[in-house]
């Protein structure tokens, strides 16, 4: 009775107090089903779950107890003049990305994902929108300050407004980075469907903020910056090589992501300027290691007596990661080239079964898709999913038409025919194919056709423009003097058609310049891809990157379409819709000729010095050299 009383008495605060404790409880499980459910990983991916739980030990493709030890030496090409990699200036020594660690490192036996290596942990929402990485306070540059939040921070704003032009693309769906305590640091995003952007980021290089407080970031050096990578630049000798040493109290070396990884005690790039010399240089002891790419080298100019004895190895290794393109590729910003059936033609000319049989000793397999060797290349005929894709694209280009202006991207110069070919609806695409005998007279007669249905003529033996009627030349830039041998056959061949054709082979430094100035007219390139398509795609093919100097839209593709497609590519919710929308883009870079396909292989052609231990598994991702193999004792 006396509580009741004091109940009485104290009804009023009581009372209040009550109301409180009842919104509460009503409000609670209100709000609970609607606030954001925040996940927090030890690493994070694309879809489904990590390979790798919370407490793994080390990846499985290592030897967790490699010795540590011995100096490697590879060969370059070419010369460098710059140890900065983040900038579009000079040519970067090969190898600085080992002085550089990011905030998650990915697995070589999984498609995409990023285990903790500078960040502790990640926390993301379900619905997207943003991620958090806890940094680890043992995380330290190699001057032994620490890597805090500043150093993120700093790093992500200053690469995307003044580091290379793929690093803005790259990061482009990512609006900011903010630092919530010294070592923890919210990114974000522009784009909540953007189901990669926390992968990605987790790829960002760190920089060190107090080094460029007293250096220029977007100036060329022959300084190695600070980095806090497992390794430091050792010395240089200018434009001729470089030598790394390994960190030995690096601060990672003990972590799961690095355990059995690092092994060589100091790596060494040499550089050359001719193929030949080198491989010779190899057979003198000169370097350890090389990854043979010309099948003729590789049938022929390894007969020798250190092979034959073992002390040099020549083996082939297992290749999972996907083909990519390799291929002659157009700059379709040259007036010939934006025709797509003139590009189609010119294909025409291109006798890859002729070169696989008497150049390459039959060893490789014609390109045929974007995305080889993956689940993402397509084949057959869309599939009802894909075709959902293009009515959607025809239906928005449709409405486009009605409300934009004659001068939007999507003008009447572009009819819906060439945006969506209407082969892809019929045919499985295929490129030209020959006997091989060297005689390419049909498909050259198909070139032709082609040709004159475009209005192009021949005058005095030469192809004329329909307009101008100014010969056509086509000049084919080349880096290496092994290509010479590839292009001068299909040379021959256009020169049949009246084309006017020649090859340029130049040094790397002006190779790199015209490319990244896109002076060309037709270049010798590889679109390598990843395990899992992404935002790289963006920089590879849409309208945004076509004339940005730097990116890698070589050839200058300007089409809605593909831009449609790479987003929803990039925005799929699951793995099913980002394989229709990759099969989807592949078939319009396939139908548009936007490149003369060449060859790929699936497997590693390596030849080395008896010298090295390797794990005993080969990931499917990597070969994994530089990281996974150690020095015998």
């Amino acid at each position: 009775m006396k509580e009741i009383r004091k109940i009485d008495l104290r009804f009023n605060i009581l009372n209040f107090r009550f109301i409180i404790l009842l919104c509460s409880f009503f409000l609670i499980p209100f709000t609970s089903s609607f606030a954001s459910e925040t996940r927090t990983s030890h690493g994070v991916s694309l879809f489904g779950d990590l390979k790798y739980p919370k407490d793994f030990k080390n990846f499985a493709y290592v030897n967790p107890t490699a010795p540590k030890g011995g100096h490697v030496k590879f060969a370059s090409f070419g010369t460098y003049d710059n140890l900065n990699s983040f900038i579009l200036k000079g040519v970067s020594a090969d190898g600085m990305g080992l002085t550089f660690e990011t905030l998650t490192t990915g697995s070589a036996d999984e498609a995409v994902s990023g285990y903790g290596l500078i960040a502790e942990s990640v926390e993301t929402p379900v619905e997207g929108g943003w991620v958090i990485f806890n940094l680890r306070k043992i995380a330290r540059w190699h001057d032994g300050t620490p890597i805090t939040a500043d150093d993120v921070v700093f790093s992500f704003e200053t690469l995307k407004t003044k580091g290379h032009p793929q690093y803005q693309s790259y990061y482009r769906d990512i609006k900011s980075a903010e630092k919530l305590n010294d070592y923890r640091v919210k990114f974000t995003f522009l784009d909540s469907t953007n189901r990669e952007l926390p992968v990605i980021i987790g790829q960002l290089p760190i920089i060190s903020k107090a080094y460029y407080e007293k250096n220029e970031f977007d100036k060329t050096t022959m300084e190695a910056p600070l980095g806090s990578g497992p390794y430091k630049v050792k010395s240089i000798d200018a434009g001729r090589s470089i030598t790394y040493e390994r960190v030995k109290d690096h601060w990672a070396k003990d972590l799961p992501v690095n355990r059995g990884r690092y092994n060589f005690d100091t790596i060494q790039y040499d550089y050359y300027r001719d193929t030949t010399v080198a491989i010779e240089a190899l057979k003198s002891g000169e370097y350890d290691f090389r990854k043979e790419n010309i099948a003729r080298t590789w049938a022929n100019a390894y007969n020798i007596p250190q092979v034959t004895d073992g002390r040099m190895i020549k083996e082939t290794l297992p290749d999972g990661t996907p083909t990519g393109m390799q291929c002659f590729a157009f700059n379709s910003r040259r007036e010939i080239f934006k025709n797509p059936r003139v590009r189609e033609a010119i294909g025409y000319a291109y006798d890859f079964e002729w070169s696989n049989k008497q150049l390459f000793f039959s060893a490789y397999s014609r390109n045929n898709s974007y995305f080889g060797n993956s689940e993402f290349a397509a084949s057959g005929l869309p599939s009802k999913e894909e075709l959902k894709l293009f009515e959607e694209f025809r239906s928005k280009n449709q409405e486009s038409r009605k409300l934009e202006s004659k001068d939007s991207l999507i003008s009447n110069s572009n009819n819906l025919d060439s945006l969506l070919p209407p082969r892809i609806f019929t045919e499985s695409f295929t490129p030209p194919v020959t006997d091989g005998s060297g005689n390419n007279r049909a498909n050259l007669i198909k070139a032709k056709q082609i040709l004159e249905e475009e209005g192009w003529m021949i005058k005095d033996f030469k192809l004329v423009n329909p307009e101008t009627g100014q010969p056509v030349k086509i000049e084919f830039l080349l880096s290496e003097p092994a290509f010479e041998r590839v292009v001068a056959p299909f040379i021959k061949n256009l020169k049949k058609l009246g084309i006017d054709a020649n090859m340029r082979v130049v040094d790397s430094s002006q190779y790199i310049k015209r490319m990244e100035d896109f002076d060309y007219d037709v270049v010798v390139h590889w679109f390598t891809q990843g395990p899992s398509p992404g935002n790289e795609q963006i920089d590879y093919w849409t309208s945004s990157q076509a004339d940005v100097k730097g990116s890698r839209n070589l050839i200058g593709i300007k089409n809605p379409l593909v831009d449609f497609l790479v987003e929803k590519l990039v925005k799929a919710n699951n793995k099913q819709e980002q394989v229709t929308a990759a099969h989807a883009l592949d078939r319009v870079l396939q139908w548009n000729f936007y490149s003369i396909p060449q060859w790929y292989s699936r497997s590693h052609r390596v030849i080395y010095w008896n010298k090295f231990g390797r794990p005993e598994t080969t990931p499917p991702f990597s070969l994994g050299m530089v990281d996974t193999w150690w020095m015998k004792k």
